[in-house]
């Protein structure tokens, strides 16, 4: 049996020992992008002229903006995820897609109802963070480029051009893995974070009064006293807190340690310098507030700032590029897609991998996002419904899992859930005003990854029962090959039959036998178990069965993997040991037998015809099985048959 180890439980994170340097510098590179470049168009977006409900530039709303902006990172971030929520890991890995796992395995407990409720919820949120995906890279790599009117407003026409040509450019280093992409990315984002604080800093000197804001007083002087004006400022004030959840769903490249140190040693301070210093600039002169960032930086230091806030954005767009993949190639170890071409990109950390068909969806819907939208500040009206659908999303479960796994009592959970929703709801319900002008986008997004997810896993469900039935029993098919007169044939080497348990015949095999009248000396029926846990040892890998009788050749194997593993079938057999084999395997020459579906529209009820016709197109999505599963292809042999949905 597989002995589980303890996950999903505070202070649980991956790797307990020192954090080197190297990791955190690695971190830099790969997760903060998003979050670092929000100074970029934050201020900028929350005073906007053409905004549907504008700001009004003033004193006393600069200093509540502001101060708004320090608490909202402060507390989503620094409380809300830092924290709490990246506490909630399973077996070191993060994301949404690691709380629905916690969130499964409550069936059988007390609250199992809720418990689904709550995963259905979860994946939801799940789908809205593609939305965030697509998003991201369109405004981040926007609002750098965008820099160049500032600099020379003859440029402007160029600004879409070069951003196409950075996106494709991003999307197209994918394959090469993050911990490539770490190693380049980790020193630029150093020195962007560096830069941001330093041209924070001398505005901050100029006009040092707006450090006041650092008191919480002024937000809420600001929030209760302009409630009509700070109310709607909440839609582009969240722009501060974008990239949270990719902290999040990137632990499992890092770990919560790294991650940590970089937010507090360098990512929040330059942060907050960079808020502060563009507050005091428009506080100096409200003209800067059409690019208070860029206007930081004297006229020479513009373009260099331009170039190093580009770089900055792609970075900020591989954060939630390494986010996507992760919850995707979850999402198919749970069950919730179909599987995918997913290749591992790193020998010593699992959790670095690359989806090839997520990378080049992402990449077609950003280009036209950027082609749609034309410019940042149109596009930040539908990039804060995205990210405060997920915040509130992954609060909600976080919470309900501290009660229900932790045992956490039931008023500190309270005490703590409450506020933080109440913060989530307002960011909510402020986005909501922006409905019409952009934030439908990612609830569409959301909405039409839901559906495709959920309607996944119902077809499983359904083309699995089918299935089971024309298989027919395994051990009742072994008996009959016992009992069968003339007795079948049984030719020299190893079959190997991949099937989904261990209570139906592989259709290939029955075929096999039906059809040739012949078998393998020794047959091995292997079935692949995904467990709730990112890895599983060795030791604990397989189970064999001898299928009621020990000398016949024929036995089944149960291989268990965790979710962030690629099982690989010539591997996992050489971990069988000969004795309970009935015989040693030939490997090395081994012959394997997959099964191949074909999906047919039926007419039971089993789902709406639209779901039904859904279902089918996914599954044309579908990874080559031999593949997935790290078969010799020249050794492969495909039958095919047909199941009804």
């Amino acid at each position: 049996m597989v002995t589980e180890t303890p996950t999903g439980s505070p202070g649980h994170t991956a790797g307990r020992g020192p954090v080197r340097a190297a990791v955190v510098v690695g971190a830099l590179g790969v997760v903060f992008g998003d979050i670092g470049t929000s100074p970029i168009y934050t201020l900028q977006t929350v005073f906007n002229p053409e905004d549907p409900h504008p700001v009004p530039v003033g004193t006393a709303n600069v200093y509540g903006v502001v101060s708004l902006i320090f608490w909202s990172v402060m507390i989503i971030v620094t409380l809300t995820y830092i924290s709490l929520v990246m506490r909630a890991d399973n077996d070191g890995e993060g994301g949404i897609m690691a709380l629905i796992t916690l969130l499964r395995r409550l069936g059988g407990t007390r609250g199992r109802r809720a418990a689904a409720v709550l995963a259905g919820v979860g994946i939801f949120g799940a789908a809205l963070f593609f939305g965030d995906s697509m998003i991201t890279p369109a405004i981040s790599v926007l609002s750098a480029v965008e820099g160049l009117k500032i600099v020379e407003p003859d440029l402007e026409n160029l600004i879409i051009p070069i951003t196409v040509v950075i996106i494709i450019a991003l999307f197209a280093v994918q394959r090469r893995g993050t911990a490539a992409v770490g190693r380049l990315f980790g020193p630029v984002m150093i020195l962007w974070f560096l830069t941001i604080g330093a041209l924070g800093v001398m505005a901050i000197i100029d006009h040092p009064e707006i450090l006041k804001a650092l008191s919480p007083t002024y937000a809420l002087s600001f929030a209760l006293g302009h409630f009509h004006i700070a109310f709607f400022a909440l839609a582009a004030v969240v722009l501060a807190v974008t990239g949270a959840e990719a902290l999040y769903a990137d632990m499992g490249h890092f770990g919560r340690k790294a991650i940590t140190r970089g937010w507090l040693g360098l990512v929040l301070p330059a942060s907050t310098l960079s808020y502060f210093g563009q507050g005091a600039l428009i506080l100096s002169d409200q003209a800067t507030v059409s690019g208070p960032f860029f206007l930081l930086a004297p006229g020479w230091a513009r373009l260099p700032l331009v170039l190093l806030a580009t770089g900055a954005t792609v970075i900020a767009s591989q954060a939630v590029i390494t986010g996507a993949f992760s919850v995707a190639s979850q999402a198919v170890q749970l069950g919730y897609l179909p599987r995918l071409r997913i290749a591992h990109t790193s020998e010593s950390t699992i959790g670095q991998i690359y989806v090839p068909w997520i990378n080049w969806l992402l990449m077609v819907s950003v280009l036209t996002l950027v082609f749609a939208f034309q410019s940042s500040a149109a596009l930040a009206y539908a990039f804060g419904m995205a990210v405060t659908a997920t915040i509130t999303i992954t609060t909600l479960l976080f919470f309900y899992v501290a009660h229900t796994k932790w045992r956490t009592p039931l008023w500190l959970v309270l005490l703590g859930a409450i506020p933080l929703l109440a913060i989530d709801a307002l960011f909510l319900a402020a986005n909501l005003t922006k409905l019409v002008h952009g934030a439908w986008l990612p609830l569409l997004i959301g909405v039409t990854a839901f559906t495709v997810m959920i309607t996944w896993a119902r077809g499983r469900v359904v083309v699995t029962a089918a299935r089971e039935k024309a298989e027919g029993p395994l051990r009742v098919f072994v008996d009959q090959l016992r009992h069968r007169d003339p007795p079948l044939i049984r030719i020299p080497g190893t079959a190997v039959f991949l099937n989904r348990g261990s209570e139906t015949t592989p259709l290939a095999m029955r075929a096999t036998v039906e059809h040739y009248r012949v078998l393998h000396e020794h047959v091995v029926i292997l079935s692949l178990v995904t467990l709730p846990v990112p890895r599983v040892a060795d030791a604990d890998r397989v189970r064999i069965d001898a299928l009621g009788y020990a000398e016949d050749g024929i036995i089944h194997v149960t291989a268990q993997h965790g979710y962030m593993e690629a099982p690989r079938v010539p591997q996992i057999l050489r971990l069988l040991d000969p004795a309970q084999t009935e015989g040693p395997l030939s490997v090395d020459d081994a012959s394997y037998f997959l099964s191949k579906i074909e999906l047919k529209k039926g007419e039971v009820a089993t789902m709406a015809a639209w779901r039904k016709r859904l279902f089918i197109a996914t599954s044309f999505v579908t990874s080559d099985a031999a593949d997935y599963f790290g078969l010799p292809r020249e050794r492969t042999v495909i039958v095919g048959s047909q199941v009804e949905v």
